[in-house]
This record gives structure tokens, sequence and C-alpha cells, in this order.
């Protein structure tokens, strides 16, 4: 069987520890989309981790971590991140890079930084990690694949031909110093030699496994409103976050496709610009940030304070519409326990008219959050087992959203540790 673990909001819901805490069961994990420009936070026994790259099944012996030929592939990282875990103590996670997957290269990461420069206040909040440069050149086909590093020969001259073209736009619209094929080649030789143990057909190996009845776990990236097709567009990232994408990017059938795990924050964040209808600000997104996940809402990639808000029914339901939701995972609920009264989005009003479907990007920018209010539970629910034991007031919470957005909720997450989740029956 093949499940996909997706977001259904903006990203940053908690999917790390719901495909680490789902890896338990799985054969094998597979990264299908996105890049390191975002990060799942992972808290075991071995310690605390912010994955960029790695699947979040890394910490479960047996499974077969998989990159897979939708993602962003920063080679560097994946190598630096692989050795971080085994530094602190995680025996050797089993590894396999498709030979498909598309590297970002270096002139990806500057020309990020230079765009982003030069659109100064026009600009679209990047991480600058080189994500849209990246797929820019993957659908003109000039990107490189993995595949490509073990015919030198073929790949210097490729390099030299993409490098004519670099270098006019660094020079002439950048006016900055001009690339050296030399050096890239060397790293991208660098690269070979640090990837060959792992490089492999992820795409034969996942189509097996699910012939043979093993488990496969398709990790996504960021959520739905992150999408590039279906998110708050322009302000998304450059690949699809959506379980529908698993298929391409991990090479899977779409039928093989079962359980969409959908991880949904029980308040709402946000990293980046971009429309937030239900956007708290000042002293009341201060404490929310302050209490929120295990340290705090701030950036597992950046660092950045992410953007606060109340819960929005509108964008999640959507957002779990998109992905084909199955299980909806509600995370982050114990943060919410310092409050007297927790407000939730149900709607938008825009031109004066009120709405809950999900609008596109003109009309949502003008929509304002029409909101309801509901009572608090004033206690720490963590380590709380059972659905049963739950304060009455977190329980009427939980069930208002369920009813809110049409789907189940199937567990909830309320504590960062693997253990602290409660099936909901």
């Amino acid at each position: 069987m093949v499940k996909a673990v997706v977001g259904a909001n903006w990203g940053d819901e908690g999917k790390g520890k719901i495909t680490d805490m789902l890896a338990g069961d799985a054969d094998i994990v597979v990264r299908f989309q996105g890049g390191a420009n975002a990060g799942h936070t992972i808290k075991n026994q071995y310690g605390k981790f912010a994955l960029h790259t790695l699947p979040s099944g890394v910490f479960n012996e047996g499974v077969i971590n998989c990159i897979g030929n939708g993602v962003a592939l920063d080679v560097d990282k994946l190598l630096k991140e692989y050795n971080s875990v085994i530094e602190k103590g995680v025996p050797a996670p089993k590894l396999m890079v498709s030979e498909r997957c598309q590297m970002v290269m270096p002139y990806h990461v500057l020309f990020d930084v230079y765009e982003e420069e030069r659109l100064g206040k026009a600009s679209f909040g990047s991480t600058k990690s080189g994500i849209a440069p990246f797929y820019s050149d993957k659908y003109a086909k000039i990107g490189f694949q993995v595949c490509e590093l073990f015919d030198e020969e073929a790949l210097r001259a490729k390099l030299e031909r993409v490098l004519e073209v670099k270098n006019i736009l660094i020079e002439n619209l950048y006016h900055k110093e001009p690339l050296s094929a030399d050096e890239i080649f060397d790293k991208m030789m660098a690269w070979k030699e640090g990837l060959a143990p792992f490089v492999g057909d992820v795409r034969k190996l996942v189509y097996e496994a699910d012939k043979a009845g093993k488990t496969v776990l398709l990790e996504g990236q960021l959520g739905t409103l992150k999408d590039t097709d279906h998110g708050i567009y322009p302000m998304v990232t450059s690949s699809n976050t959506i379980a529908g994408y698993g298929a391409v990017g991990a090479g899977v059938p779409p039928y093989a496709i079962r359980e969409i795990y959908t991880v949904i924050k029980a308040y709402s964040s946000a990293v980046g610009a971009g429309a937030f209808v239900s956007e708290i600000f000042g002293e009341e997104a201060k404490a929310m940030r302050d209490h929120g996940g295990d340290g705090g809402e701030y950036g597992a990639t950046t660092g950045r304070p992410r953007r606060m808000g109340w819960f929005d029914c509108v964008a999640t339901r959507y957002g779990c519409e998109v992905q084909g939701t199955t299980h909806g995972v509600l995370t982050v609920v114990d943060a919410l326990g310092y409050l007297d009264e927790i407000k939730v989005c149900v709607g938008y009003e825009i031109d004066g008219e009120v709405t809950r479907d999900f609008p596109v990007t003109g009309k949502l920018e003008k929509a304002k959050p029409v909101l309801v209010s509901l009572p608090g539970w004033k206690c720490d629910i963590t380590g709380i087992t059972n659905y049963a034991d739950l304060p009455e007031n977190c329980r009427k919470y939980i069930e208002f959203i369920e009813k809110e957005i049409g789907f189940p909720i199937k567990m909830v997450s309320n504590g960062p540790s693997r253990e602290n989740i409660i099936v909901k029956e």
C-alpha cells in the first residue's frame, strides 16, 4: 500500500513528526517534491532534528529512505545532513537517490539571491535556496539529472553550453562576476563521489515494493496553499505540494496511493509573503508564536518568526479537498492551552459578501475573516493518550473544526514527541 503525508495549509503543519511516526510501519519512505527550502522538525529518542532533504523515515531502522525524481536535490545539503544524523547516534540510514532526480546547481542559488535583490519590495520572500531557478531550468530542459554525473565528457560539454546563457544574464542583468565552468565541474565531480553509493532506480524499487504488498510512505513538503497551481499564486513554491504529484515525483501509479494523511495545524502559521486572511499581529501574535510548536513558531530552515493566525476553516477545507484527504491529522493542539477563548475563521467577507469557498488570489487579498469564538480549556493536555480524557472544551474545538472542514480527523497530536499522539476513533 502507498500512503502520502501532506500539508493542508501553508506548510509547517508538523508533517515530519507524522511521517516519522507512520514510518515505523513502513518499508520505504520517499520525498517526492521540493528541496531544502523548508524543514521538517522531529523530536525522538535521538534528540531534536530539523531535516531539510532527508526523508523523515531515517530514524526507523530497516526503512529505505528515497529521494524521488521530483525533488530539487541540493547534494551538499543532503550529504551534510546524512552525516550529521549519524554523528548524533542515529544508525546509518538506508538511502537511495533517484538516478532521474535533478540537482540544484550553484548558480540556481545565486540567481535566487540576485533576483530577490533586483525585485526589492516586489520580491517573493524566497528562502534563497535556488528552488524557483531550479524548476525553471528543469522545465526548460537544461537541468542536470544525477545520472549525468557519470558521463563526464557529455556533462562538461552540456555545462559549458548552459553557462554561456547564464553568464550573459549574470554579467548584463545582475552585473556580477561570471561563473567558472572549471569550478562548477569540479564541484559536480565531488557530488558524484558522494552520491555514488546511493544512486539507484527509485521508481522500480517503489513499484516492486507496492506489488509485493509492502508499505510505501510518500512525504510531501510545505502545504496546499504553497502549491504552484492550487496555492496563493504567485506567492507559492515552485513545485506541486499535493498528494497527486506524489505519483509523478516518486514514480508510482496514481491508483496506488490509497491513504492520504493531511496534516492540519490547530491554528494558522506561515513563513513568507502572501495573503493570510486570519492573520493576527502584535502581542497577540507573539503570544501564540511563543506558545506554539516545540520552542516556538520559527522557520526550521530560515529561523524567521512565522506569521500567526487563527484556524482558517475556509483554507483548510480547500486544502483537504485538493489533497484528497482520507485521514485528517490535527497537530499542536496543546499550544492553545493558554487561551481563555479561541477564535476560528469560518468564512471570508469579500466585497460585502460572505463565502465559505477559497477564492483565487486577487479576491483572497481583499478578504476579511468571519470569526467565531470558542471557549478555551486553560490547561496543559500534553501526555494525554485517550481522546475521551481531553478537556471537554478541547474536544468541542476539535469536533467543531472537523464539522466545518467536512473531513474526518483521525489523529490528534498533543506534543512534540513521537508518542504524543491520540488516535481518535
